[in-house]
């Protein structure tokens, strides 16, 4: 019988001679893909400097302060740490849109245990629990039932919502411990002005950094999304990789709950609602292909902090911020079309070139 590992109870399969190699892709294609995350990544580093001017110059003495970028922080931490395990994700050749949804079936189930009387600590593990679970039903729907992700998390997007509702319905519990409640609007004692979000942000971009871009399970990662049947063959174990980075997003996705409900010390059924937009273009800004096998951590630090800045600058100006959804539909489909432009030429000469062969020659 044949699972993610090739043959059940024997050596997984070889690949053959001058095979990509197991856990890996091509070196040829390897380049290719640094040197398209390069000059995506350069592309951003100018994006986030004109953001900086544009803030510096249309709200002078507002934009360019600590207290301001501090809130700029702030507000979309949560999106930054969540864009984390979806990156990878993606890149595998999944997508996971029930992110913002485990957020808020999170904070409500910790303002349900506070409101118990839990101890924290007990909550938290509760919280790990609960994300874990969530990600690991997504996990087993995708690889073990064969459904495919874009179908399964929408489902699950309102699964865990709805139960989020159950939890709270219309209630709202405010009454956290200050030491909780100010996480989200101190900074991180002895780091300046850094707020707890980011901060943990960027221990989980070096870590998640590290593993998809120097070892062999980042490798594996890629060559799932550049051909799941390949990598297959060559020994990766696909199935379980991919359950493996679904619970991991689901445990992200409780800890960016309970940093949510802490930073408006409120806990409600709709914390959360409609982020996974957000989290989504953070993810695509940053370079990663929505067909997989492509992007960067580097890239998605980059896409974040231009995300972040724009958003904030866009608040220090007379624009309309009901319409804000509109920049991030841009954003989206900028994202999507920008990398397959190239693609899109191609194809348009492609067809050009086979109506001029097709056309019949008249003899003069």
């Amino acid at each position: 019988m044949l699972d993610s590992g090739g043959l059940r109870g024997s050596r997984p399969l070889r690949p053959p001679p001058n095979h990509p190699g197991q856990h890996s892709v091509s070196r040829p294609a390897l380049t290719g893909l640094v040197r398209q995350s390069v000059r995506w990544e350069s592309g951003l580093f100018i994006l986030v400097v004109a953001i900086f001017l544009f803030g510096a110059i249309d709200a002078p003495g507002q934009f360019l302060t600590s207290g301001n970028l501090f809130n700029a922080g702030v507000s979309n931490g949560e999106f930054a740490i969540m864009a984390l395990p979806m990156t990878l994700i993606i890149i595998s050749g999944e997508i996971d849109l029930s992110v913002a949804s485990i957020l808020g079936m999170s904070s409500a189930l910790l303002g349900v245990l506070w409101n118990d009387h839990w101890p924290m600590l007990g909550i938290f593990v509760v919280l790990l629990v609960a994300g874990a679970a969530a990600g690991l039903i997504n996990g087993l729907l995708v690889t073990r039932a064969g459904l495919p992700s874009l179908a399964v998390t929408i489902g699950t997007l309102a699964l865990y919502r709805g139960i989020a509702v159950i939890l709270l319905g219309s209630n709202s519990i405010s009454s956290f411990p200050s030491p909780y409640a100010t996480i989200g609007v101190l900074p991180v004692p002895h780091l300046g002005n850094i707020p707890w979000s980011i901060a943990i942000f960027i221990v989980l971009a070096v870590i998640f950094g590290v593993v998809l871009h120097a070892t062999p399970l980042g490798r594996s990662i890629f060559a799932m999304g550049n051909n799941a049947e390949t990598a297959l063959f060559s020994g990766i174990r696909v199935k379980r990789i991919k359950t493996g980075l679904f619970v991991v997003s689901g445990l992200i996705c409780a800890v960016a709950g309970a940093l949510w409900t802490f930073r408006l010390s409120t806990a409600v059924q709709g914390n959360g609602l409609g982020a996974e937009l957000n989290v989504v273009a953070i993810v695509l800004l940053a370079g990663v292909s929505i067909f997989g096998g492509k992007g960067s951590i580097p890239g998605v630090v980059l896409a974040f902090v231009a995300f972040a800045l724009l958003q904030n600058a866009l608040l220090l100006t007379p624009f309309n911020q009901e319409a804000y959804g509109i920049v991030v539909g841009a954003l989206l489909l900028i994202s999507v079309f920008v990398p397959q432009f190239g693609v899109l030429v191609a194809r348009i000469r492609s067809l050009k070139l086979k109506s001029l062969m097709s056309k019949p020659t008249t003899a003069h």
